[in-house]
């Protein structure tokens, strides 16, 4: 699927923001992640509302292969291969979807203090996801002694 042939599927539902994720795309509304849109095709956001829906047209949840299993997202499911000639029905799935990501949205407790801030343990001590200068020192000491002739 590419940019266009979706931006022509969500036309009924309204605007999207469609933007490159993974191996495909992520597409949002009111800035919240509804679907994906990736290689095994395309993927609707669900919850307890909407999961019945999907099992009454033998969709499945979305699935990916590690190296040691496969992980199942239950928070994903296939969009329906009738959907894709049905619009009008299409865009009642999709507001659907984004009603069951607002409500997760909902659920998620507020981000608040300094992880909020992006202040985390590490950045006390130096950039966010580095190592402090200090240890940084302490290796570039050790491998600058190491080259010194004795």
């Amino acid at each position: 699927m590419d940019r266009d042939y979706l931006a022509e599927m969500f036309a009924d539902f309204g605007p999207v923001t469609i933007r490159r994720m993974f191996s495909g795309f992520g597409i949002s509304a009111d800035g919240i992640n509804f679907a994906l849109a990736l290689r095994g095709g395309l993927y609707l956001r669900a919850d307890s509302q909407t999961i019945p829906r999907f099992e009454a047209e033998r969709a499945r949840p979305f699935q990916y292969q590690t190296k040691a299993r496969t992980v199942t997202v239950n928070s994903y499911w296939q969009l329906p291969e009738r959907l894709y000639d049905d619009p009008q029905e299409f865009g009642d799935w999709a507001r659907a979807a984004l009603a069951a990501a607002h409500r997760a949205a909902l659920r998620k407790p507020p981000k608040t203090g300094k992880k909020a801030r992006g202040v985390t343990e590490n950045s006390k001590q130096g950039s966010i996801g580095k190592p402090s200068a200090r240890r940084g020192s302490k290796r570039t000491a050790k491998r600058t002694a190491q080259k010194k002739p004795t």
